[in-house]
């Protein structure tokens, strides 16, 4: 997906590789509150973001926890959607 790795639950994707960064899907909403964290920015590859979908940088996932974190935000929406 994206031309990176994608890992999916229950037929949605809810985090991949593109490049170096980490791809999260998460709310919208909450999406647009984790940009003011370090290492984020939005997921555009195209020129248009997508919203809901955030890009963490190799810095931002350098540990377990980080990476762990960063899943489990993505679990927690990807969770709430109907299976595809």
């Amino acid at each position: 997906m994206f031309g990176g790795l994608a890992f999916l639950l229950r037929g949605n994707m809810c985090v991949g590789i593109w490049k170096t960064a980490l791809i999260v899907r998460m709310l919208p909403a909450d999406a647009s509150a984790l940009l003011a964290e370090p290492h984020v920015r939005p997921f555009d590859v195209t020129g248009r973001p997508m919203r809901g979908w955030l890009l963490v940088e190799p810095d931002g996932v350098e540990e377990d926890r980080q990476l762990a974190a960063w899943i489990e935000r993505a679990l927690d929406f990807v969770g709430t959607l109907p299976a595809k």
